[in-house]
């Protein structure tokens, strides 16, 4: 059976595939529309679909709209009460109501009445759950909102979800996260991880106060109540230096967040006794929380969904959908489920840019060349990464050992210079250079403290805090980088090279050739590898 999955109503637009029992394809609305997250989280666009990645869903597998047996919508506008005529969370409802019929008018033959509602935090939790490597799991998911709910707890037992606990608005700690954000001079429902960057500068003096307005309740919820952040910090404006005081907030903030995800997911432990867990939602991505959740919480083992924000509620949408029908799909193989190209498509972009390029012999010798050389390389290889995290797909790579790499990338993407740059390291050597954190980590959603003898060979990517937020390769799954890794030790000493997202600021990440093409015109990244084919600034604007 044939399932599509549908993220619309409030961010980060995306849809996924499932046929058969097997993950299809999974992508974000934002890498066809190049329209950063989709559109603003806002009542009046909840009725933009991911029209075109669900066309490139349904074309990956060959099949037409008519073709799917059933599409899961991850929200249910039945669970939405007591809001007035008029509100605007009518309008949100109001359009979710009418999703069936969008679909059909944006997928000519797709029959409306396939439409299912999965609610929105059930399908976070299947797209935990149900692509986590284990059958059996406590799930936790956390974010700014849903229906009416902000937050659920609960385990999967032989693929059905039971839910032990859901936390009712206005109560949230994604949109506690989200004010904090905003308050900041950042972009709400979009920034938070500069918050989370900006913390590591900061001293939680706050963190007292904060308790008394963040705090459990016991049963497994909580309560944010109101909170003047201006009595913490000034509110800044977008672009405003921040100061001491900002980065304190940002630090105190972090810290509570990470006290009550603690406390609610020993709550967890307590009620299902699980060894493993699994998280989704908004918040966890936040790599730092789920680093302190695995350090000192009770379960043993944490998976977190690559795309644990709204764009993964689609592929849990179309999981929950499966599962339901009796064609369970998990776990998921990974995080390349979106955009490939062959060899001779990638040659017939180069061709029709008109730029010299080279086919290298050995692609990985050859990089790992110009990464020893100091160069920045943009880097497009296979299938685009599902989630917000470049993971060795559509990526920038550097020279971990020079310290001013992290500003040159920074000045590249034009973006905020207390944002740390993050390292890919060989699978079998990240023990002996990083500490505290999981090996293998391949998805970059923990931080991993860098060991001190070799924190002055690797700089660049050593945060303020000692920290890396590491990406394992394993040759076995990503066999070309890891050869590039290890051709690059061999010339330089270093099994790690810097990685951050193939994209500069504002824009989403690049997913086809196109996008490659132009970020490397406009930017000064040295080298471009396209698949098989090195493309040298050089030589592209050679006088």
């Amino acid at each position: 059976m044939k399932f599509l999955g549908i993220n619309a109503i409030f961010h980060d637009p995306a849809a996924a595939l499932v046929v058969d029992g097997k993950i299809v394809a999974a992508a974000e609305e934002e890498r066809f529309s190049r329209r950063k997250h989709g559109k603003r989280p806002l009542a009046f666009s909840a009725w933009e679909l991911p029209e075109l990645a669900a066309a490139w869903c349904l074309r990956e597998a060959g099949l037409s709209p008519e073709d799917i047996d059933a599409v899961a919508y991850s929200y249910d506008p039945s669970l939405v009460v007591g809001k007035p005529e008029g509100d605007w969370e009518d309008l949100r409802t109001r359009y979710a109501v009418r999703a069936p019929a969008f679909l059909a008018t944006a997928l000519p033959g797709l029959d409306p009445g396939q439409v299912s509602y999965v609610p929105h935090h059930v399908a976070h939790a299947a797209s935990a759950g149900l692509a986590a490597p284990w059958r059996d799991c406590a799930v936790l998911v956390a974010d700014g909102r849903g229906e009416n709910v902000s937050h659920l707890a609960g385990r999967y037992r032989g693929g059905e979800l039971e839910v032990l606990a859901a936390q009712e608005l206005p109560h949230s700690l994604g949109l506690m996260y989200e004010d904090v954000t905003e308050h900041l001079g950042f972009l709400r429902s979009s920034d938070e991880y500069k918050v989370m960057a900006m913390a590591s500068y900061g001293r939680p003096r706050h963190l007292e106060s904060l308790r008394e307005v963040i705090y459990t309740t016991g049963d497994g919820g909580f309560r944010v109540e109101p909170v003047d952040w201006g009595g913490y910090a000034k509110a800044l404006k977008k672009g405003t230096p921040w100061t001491s005081d900002h980065a304190d907030l940002a630090a105190s903030v972090q810290a509570r967040l990470e006290e009550v995800l603690l406390e609610l997911v020993r709550w967890l432990h307590e009620r299902t006794g699980e060894r493993r867990l699994a998280l989704a939602g908004g918040v966890a991505l936040n790599c730092v929380a789920n680093t302190r959740l695995l350090d000192e919480g009770p379960f043993e083992e944490i998976w977190v969904q690559p795309a644990a924000g709204d764009s993964g509620t689609a592929l849990g949408g179309a999981l929950h959908l499966a599962q339901s029908y009796g064609e369970p799909a998990g776990p998921m193989p990974d995080a390349a489920l979106g955009r490939g190209f062959t060899d001779e498509e990638l040659g017939a972009w180069l061709d029709v840019a008109r730029v010299p390029y080279t086919r290298p012999a050995d692609l990985a010798a050859a990089v790992a060349a110009e990464l020893a050389a100091d160069r920045i390389v943009a880097w497009f290889q296979g299938r685009a990464e599902y989630g917000p995290r470049a993971l060795g797909q559509r990526s920038l790579l550097a020279h971990p050992g020079h310290a001013r790499n992290t500003e040159r990338l920074n000045d590249v993407k034009g973006r905020e210079q207390f944002r740390p740059v993050a390292p890919m390291v060989l699978e079998s050597r990240a023990r002996e250079i990083f500490g505290r954190g999981p090996v293998p980590s391949p998805y970059m959603l923990f931080v991993h403290d860098v060991h001190p003898d070799w924190a002055g060979r690797i700089p660049a990517v050593v945060h303020v805090d000692g920290t890396a937020r590491i990406q394992t390769i394993s040759p076995r799954e990503q066999p070309l980088m890891a050869r590039v890794l290890s051709e690059f030790e061999a010339r330089t000493g270093l099994p790690v090279v810097v990685n951050t997202s193939l994209n500069t600021a504002g824009r989403p990440m690049v997913d086809d050739p196109r996008d490659a093409l132009e970020c490397f015109g406009s930017s000064p990244v040295d080298v471009l590898v396209l698949g098989p084919y090195v493309v040298r600034r050089g030589e592209v604007f050679a006088s």
